[in-house]
This record gives structure tokens, sequence and C-alpha cells, in this order.
């Protein structure tokens, strides 16, 4: 997932989404996006909570862009 912030808040941010189990890597980047988030789930449900209950609703996201990787 590609996150764009509040301008300085990239930190805030990362924090929070580290501590979601789903999350299994985050990183905060320069450029268009501030944070790019690996996570991992078992079904399409699961990923759209994780998508929009856990990670959406954070303080200080303006914008997300999921990539979403089939095996």
């Amino acid at each position: 997932m590609l996150i764009s912030c509040e301008i300085g808040k990239e930190q805030s941010v990362f924090s929070l989404i580290s501590k979601i189990p789903e999350i299994k890597n985050c990183l905060i980047t320069y450029g268009s996006y501030d944070i790019v988030a690996k996570f991992e789930t078992t079904s399409t449900e699961e990923m759209s909570m994780v998508i929009s209950s856990k990670i959406r609703h954070l303080e200080n996201i303006r914008s997300t862009i999921t990539l979403r990787v089939i095996d």
C-alpha cells in the first residue's frame, strides 16, 4: 500500500501502522508517497477490513493506493 500523509505526520502514521498485526513491513519514503506498507491477509474480505477499518481511518492519512499481489 502506498500512503500519503499530512505534511510532517509521517513518523506518527508510521508508528501507528507498524502496530497493525497484518503489516509485515513498513517504510517511510520520499517522493509522491510517504509510506510504503506491506500487509498480508488470507481473503479479499479480510483485506478490505484491514484497508478500511485499520488503515484508512487513521488520523493524518490523506490518501492510499493498494497494490494487490496474488500468487
